[in-house]
């Protein structure tokens, strides 16, 4: 009796819903390895262009499925975005910063050859470098600027950070004892207007008492080398010199400390702690994230904030599919009374119509990773070539950081993004579903 029931319920399916022919004799789609609520679910999907109210149902349906796409498009084009903005600041910062700093309170510390031994010890680190830091005025005719003076040795400091590498004229190696010489960065030497060879003067921050009171103590350096970082902020306003003419040049008996390199950067904060309970002396020790504390935390806030407003935007293209559903289920159901007096459950109904925006869903999902992915990896073509169209550049390098807009596409990401959607897309059809589990078949079928 039951195979009979079901026998039934496909026979009056075949006719109430019009099934394609395809569907039901193609091997692929056997009605055996399909459950009815499976087969009425894809049909509804499938369904729409016979008359003018299922089109329109349709067209509905197909405007949330886009609308589901472009939101996830947006959101893991936007993601992948500042994630690569992140990381490629981070790495530029790198360039010119090292890994951590160890440093006296005094500005002065005692004894960096014994110190850097102890900080060999640590597994963890790679290398080593003493280094002067201060702050001074660079002049250069009429034209005056503020600058970061960094004493370096030249022949370790390419082991702790790239800089060396990022020479745009002169040699790295022309930084030598005694000879007063200095790398200026790109930028900076732009707006100084000078060259390779060309002379510039630094002020230093404290000055020297003469007969005519306090004079600022001045001294002439020669210009052998820019480097270029791809940071404006040290292109425009960093210098490196030897470290004993820094030492002299700021009257120090010692290096500032010491820049370690370590094997994994992201480890840095762990390396620190490590060394901080490890290292003699009353020294100060900082990694690379407290050195520029506040632009990644202002990153991370940025990105949590455009993660949840473009969700909100998912959210409402999902929820663009109750609406659709609603229509559905009032304008099927004649067909639903006839599923009920076959014998269908009310949670058979349910699952019918969850089936439909599920699949809605899916497919929105699957175009949108499909875009977004797309225009992801292709953003470095993609933006130059609406800049060169346009004649606008999205990223002026006097404002910011970086003047290319990277992308770093996380699969993580993608997935996380594709389950939100796709959860979010089930959720939406529950009302409806609930609401086409609940019509009464004598009702539905009077006016019929």
């Amino acid at each position: 009796m039951l195979k009979g029931i079901i026998n039934a319920k496909f026979f009056i399916l075949s006719i109430v819903w019009q099934t394609d022919a395809t569907l039901i004799d193609n091997p692929r789609f056997a009605v055996k390895n399909l459950s009815f609520e499976w087969l009425v679910g894809l049909r509804y999907t499938r369904a729409g262009k016979r008359s003018g109210r299922n089109g329109f149902i349709s067209f509905i349906s197909m405007i949330s499925m886009f609308g589901i796409g472009l939101g996830v498009a947006a959101l893991i084009i936007v993601l992948s975005v500042m994630n690569g903005f992140q990381k490629e600041v981070r790495d530029r910062m790198l360039s010119v910063i090292a890994h951590v700093e160890i440093f006296d309170a005094t500005g002065a510390i005692p004894d960096w050859q014994q110190t850097a031994a102890e900080v060999q010890k640590n597994p963890a680190v790679l290398a080593t470098a003493p280094y002067v830091d201060g702050q001074s005025m660079i002049i250069r005719d009429e034209v005056m600027r503020g600058v970061i003076i960094r004493g370096v040795l030249p022949e370790l400091e390419p082991k702790v950070s790239e800089v060396a590498d990022k020479m745009k004229s002169g040699h790295w190696q022309d930084l030598r004892s005694g000879e007063f010489n200095i790398i200026l960065g790109s930028a900076l030497a732009a707006g100084l207007r000078v060259q390779v060879g060309d002379k510039v003067t630094l002020a230093a921050p404290e000055g020297q008492m003469t007969p005519a009171g306090m004079m600022p103590r001045l001294k002439a350096y020669t210009v052998v080398g820019i480097f270029e970082a791809g940071h404006y902020e040290y292109d425009s306003g960093m210098a490196f010199m030897h470290v004993d003419d820094a030492q002299k040049f700021f009257r120090l008996a010692s290096p500032s400390g010491l820049r370690v390199k370590i094997r994994d950067m992201l480890k840095a904060p762990l390396v620190a702690l490590e060394l901080s309970r490890s290292l003699t002396g009353d020294l100060l020790i900082r990694d690379w994230s407290q050195q520029n504390k506040n632009y990644f935390a202002a990153v991370k806030t940025e990105k949590t904030m455009m993660f949840i407003i473009l969700t909100l935007i998912v959210a409402v293209a999902a929820f663009n599919l109750v609406s659709t559903l609603v229509m559905t289920v009032t304008d099927k159901q004649a067909d639903i009374a006839i599923l009920r007096t076959l014998g269908a459950s009310p949670a058979s109904i349910m699952k019918i119509f969850m089936i439909q925006g599920g699949i809605t869903g899916l497919v929105g999902t699957g175009l949108g990773v499909l875009f977004g992915v797309l225009v992801a990896h292709n953003i470095d073509v993609i933006v130059p070539w609406i800049e060169h169209t346009m004649g606008v550049a999205f990223l002026p390098k006097e404002l910011y950081f970086i003047t290319t807009l990277p992308s770093d596409l996380r699969s993580a990401d993608v997935l996380q993004i594709s389950a939100i959607a796709v959860v979010l897309a089930f959720v939406a059809t529950l009302y409806p579903s609930w609401r086409a589990a609940r019509v009464k078949p004598a009702e539905a079928l009077r006016y019929e």
